[in-house]
């Protein structure tokens, strides 16, 4: 599933595409998505797009008089493409914009295409959303009062949205391997200290993998086509039975609410 740094990777290829530009239209080829696109949506045409935000997993093309919320769901890309381009199998809506196509490809159609009229962080998917990662507001001290009244494992802490927004699988496990915590760890245990280095990590781990255009493991890629390659810099994801790249140690897999963990069992205590 496309995370955070796919999705503001994804964002900021877009924004400069679109903002400015007034809808000339909506093609659905396929309604069903995660959610039906609603009939609100196909009534885009004539709106001027304002800017294009990001909340957790999800983006938000602001249209001055309410949002279209876009989500990736688990192999989508959003693509900027010519008139006229043809579509393919999977290329279920179009946004148009005149001399360009926003085109999103959805092999598995989990993905979302929402209208939100006024503010979008009220909507009933985003309004439950944790504090993003990426923002000042998650340094230390907010991140070890979040923890102080949770007995479940760190790793799934940080998964739970509620709490934070946007860690999702790989990045947890890579944030804690730059931490040195073990993914086991109860978020209760995890002390003031541990927090400076987990905040730190988090935000390191981010956003080296939108510098690197995020990870394509499946189908992910960029607005422009191009895949990201953050997956050949994993410290610990996917590299079960591998030495780690800095004790040598092999890599350990556990399974963690019904995803793999991966992490080192020497550096990560």
């Amino acid at each position: 599933m496309p995370e955070l740094p796919e999705v503001e990777v994804t964002r900021r290829g877009l924004a400069p595409q679109l903002a400015g530009r007034v809808i000339s239209g909506v093609e659905v080829r396929e309604a069903r998505l995660r959610w039906p696109i609603g009939a609100d949506v196909r009534r885009l045409a004539g709106r001027t797009v304002k800017a294009v935000r990001r909340r957790g997993k999800y983006l938000l093309v602001d249209c001055g008089d309410g949002h279209l919320i876009l989500h990736l769901g688990m192999s989508g890309s959003l693509r900027v493409l010519p008139p006229g381009t043809p579509a393919g199998k999977h290329d279920h809506f179009d946004l148009l914009f005149g001399d360009r196509i926003l085109r999103l490809r959805d092999p598995r159609r989990f993905g979302a295409v929402l209208w939100a009229p006024g503010d979008a962080k009220a909507h009933r998917l985003l309004a439950h959303l944790g504090v993003e990662p990426l923002s000042r507001a998650l340094d230390a001290a907010r991140l070890h009062a979040l923890t102080r009244a949770h007995r479940t494992a760190i790793k799934l802490f940080l998964m739970d949205a509620r709490r934070i927004v946007g860690v999702g699988n790989i990045y947890a496990s890579e944030s804690l391997f730059r931490a040195g915590i073990n993914p086991r760890t109860k978020a209760k245990r995890i002390s003031l200290e541990k927090s400076r280095k987990l905040s730190a990590a988090i935000k390191l781990t981010l956003n080296k993998a939108i510098r690197a255009g995020g990870s394509s493991l499946r189908d992910f890629v960029g607005v422009d086509g191009n895949p990201g390659y953050f997956q050949q810099r994993y410290w610990v994801y996917d590299r079960a039975g591998k030495p780690c790249r800095r004790c040598g140690t092999a890599i350990r897999r556990i399974v963690q609410g019904q995803r793999s963990t991966y992490f080192c069992p020497q550096c990560q205590k």
